[in-house]
């Protein structure tokens, strides 16, 4: 059942503030520089702060800068020592299963597993949660979704976006489309929210300020797209925001000052390739200004926001599965 009815209203009304350039004057003294390196190449991550620690599980794994299939593989970085070390790996392999922490426990959600070396996008409806005991498995979600977006927010654990099979077969990145399908785990069970107003897939998502900023991503049949929404947390409604300067997707993102940073991502025209852009977003303004570009740009790579800063962590530097990477570098002052 849905929670409310979804409601678009013009961004302007609710984010609107000083329009000011003077706002984007801190950005000018962020670089970026070079981070702790994975102890392997991964990309198609989603990574997540738990516990005051980086925290990555499955994504593809990489010999010689391809990707050979999905991993069960954990990895937790220690920002003090700059150390990763071996978590526990989940149960099943899965490639772009989403990491979130909510309430104190960390979840994976979603993803695709492989079921044949032509089967390797087998979209998942079920996930874990990290207890003292080890992962237990959570309650399904209502549909199969992937490449969708997460966010813990008062009202629950919310998965929005993506993609869903549209027929019986779901082995192949052609046996899914776009959705706008919106879930939230409450206690056991998943409820349905407001969909998401542009169904898309490799978006980029980040909570400022309580709103949920869903930014970029991809169609099936359009490509990619610069959309930029968010919901009120709450209302169970959306408000359409100013779109990114350029539309990326595969992108990460972080928050830096209570400003979003979408960066990276990939386009496959033309031969394809690889985004250096960073983009900043102040919600006091709804606008955006250029950030420093990335020091190496990639697709299929996570963020995460640690003391004021971005984490870029693995992905690749060229175009879907080549010259997939080690790299973590970070972005601050």
């Amino acid at each position: 059942m849905k929670r409310r009815e979804m409601m678009l209203l013009s961004g302007a009304a609710v984010f609107a503030g000083c329009t000011s350039n003077t706002s984007f004057l801190a950005t000018r003294n962020l670089r970026w520089r070079e981070g702790p390196s994975l102890p392997a190449p991964k990309q198609e991550i989603y990574p997540a702060l738990h516990n005051g620690e980086i925290w990555l599980t499955g994504g593809f794994i990489a010999r010689e800068g391809r990707i050979v299939g999905p991993t069960n593989e954990t990895l937790i970085l220690d920002p003090r020592s700059g150390v990763w070390r071996e978590g526990p790996g989940i149960p099943a392999p899965r490639h772009h299963p989403q990491l979130q922490s909510h309430n104190g426990k960390l979840h994976v959600l979603g993803g695709f597993q492989a079921i044949s070396a032509e089967g390797m996008w087998q979209m998942q409806t079920g996930g874990w949660r990290l207890d003292e005991d080890g992962w237990n498995r959570l309650p399904d979600l209502p549909e199969p979704l992937g490449e969708a977006v997460t966010a813990s927010l008062p009202d629950g654990l919310h998965f929005a976006g993506g993609r869903t099979p549209v027929a019986d077969a779901n082995a192949a990145w052609t046996d899914h489309a776009d959705t706008g399908l919106h879930f939230v785990l409450t206690g056991d069970a998943w409820e349905s929210a407001a969909p998401l107003p542009t169904p898309r897939n490799s978006s980029t998502a980040e909570v400022i300020d309580g709103h949920w900023h869903v930014v970029g991503g991809r169609t099936v049949s359009g490509g990619n797209t610069a959309a930029h929404e968010a919901y009120i947390a709450g209302e169970d409604r959306w408000v359409t925001l100013a779109p990114m300067p350029q539309a990326q997707a595969g992108l990460a993102s972080g928050v830096i000052d209570g400003k979003l940073y979408a960066f990276g991502g990939e386009w496959f025209d033309n031969g394809g390739g690889v985004y250096p852009q960073c983009w900043v977003y102040d919600p006091q303004a709804d606008s955006w200004q250029a950030g420093p570009d990335m020091r190496s740009p990639r697709h299929g790579l996570g963020g995460v926001t640690l003391n004021n800063k971005i984490y870029a962590i693995g992905g690749a530097l060229q175009p879907s599965g080549r010259e997939t990477s080690v790299l973590v570098e970070i972005l601050g002052a």
